[in-house]
């Protein structure tokens, strides 16, 4: 039998540690970003902005969940940076600034953004190639000349994310903020026809996601931020893989996802990354 000294020591402790744990995981967490935040077509949607095709098992809900904390998710599909500080349009109307979601009372900011602003998703549809060996690879028209046209792209909007990064600061000052990248989403080569590029094509947009990334933990270093590695913990769970394995849909969705985007088993990994390292 314990003795009543034990039971109250093991009380004090339960309760400091409990207490220790709730402080850690106290105060509104805010997520910002686009369609790789917000998850479309993920169920179950979230209704209180259905323009933005947002759901309630995306990676902020699946991090908010297991970090125990209140979380406000004006994620967006479709946002740009500028959508970040004015309303961006939607199926639905216009929703607000999702900067505007800030406040003193934030502690802890994720935001996945700029994918749109540079154009990675529409340089990998401009390269679904159903005719290899017929149709010329894309990656020569993105680099003609000699110029990378997204490696230039990426390298002149670098430093929006660090302006964002800046104006998250003002807006939330007591907060923490985590900058999350894009997933490895090809793996070297491909895998045509389930991934419709050929293999320089492929590797070309893996190659400018990875470019997009070097960025993003750049300017995240650079502006009080800390960033989340979804590229390296993403390697082989590719839009390759069979399903309850990738993470990522490929043109012609196996899963009820967006093309090209996290399905929920990439969402629920994804959570759990952002809230290891915030909790970390």
């Amino acid at each position: 039998m314990r003795t009543p000294a034990f039971i109250t020591i093991l009380v004090t402790a339960l309760t400091l540690t409990t207490a220790g744990t709730a402080t850690a995981a106290s105060g509104e967490y805010v997520a910002l970003g686009d369609s790789a935040a917000a998850g479309p077509l993920i169920l179950p949607p979230d209704l209180s902005s259905p323009g933005c095709l947002r759901s309630l098992a995306d990676y902020p809900h699946v991090a908010a969940s297991q970090l125990g904390v209140p979380l406000k998710d004006v994620t967006c599909s479709g946002a740009t940076t500028a959508d970040m500080y004015a309303p961006q349009s939607t199926e639905t109307g216009p929703v607000p600034p999702q900067l505007d979601a800030l406040s003193a009372a934030t502690r802890t900011v994720t935001v996945t953004i700029g994918g749109n602003d540079v154009g990675l998703v529409g340089a990998a549809t401009s390269c679904i190639n159903l005719l290899p060996g017929i149709n010329p690879d894309c990656v020569d028209r993105y680099t003609a000349g000699g110029h990378d046209q997204l490696a230039e792209k990426i390298a002149a909007f670098e430093p929006t994310w660090g302006a964002l990064l800046d104006a998250i600061h003002a807006k939330a000052p007591n907060a923490d903020v985590y900058l999350a990248g894009y997933g490895t989403y090809l793996p070297h080569n491909g895998c045509w026809p389930i991934a419709p590029l050929t293999p320089r094509d492929a590797n070309y947009i893996q190659g400018s996601i990875d470019k997009t990334n070097a960025a993003l933990a750049r300017q995240a270093a650079a502006h009080d931020a800390r960033y989340v590695d979804v590229r390296t913990a993403s390697i082989g769970h590719d839009v390759c893989k069979l399903p309850g394995v990738k993470w990522f849909e490929s043109v012609i969705p196996t899963a009820v996802a967006a093309p090209l985007h996290p399905n929920a088993t990439g969402m629920r990994h994804i959570g759990a990354l952002v809230a290891a390292t915030i909790g970390g």
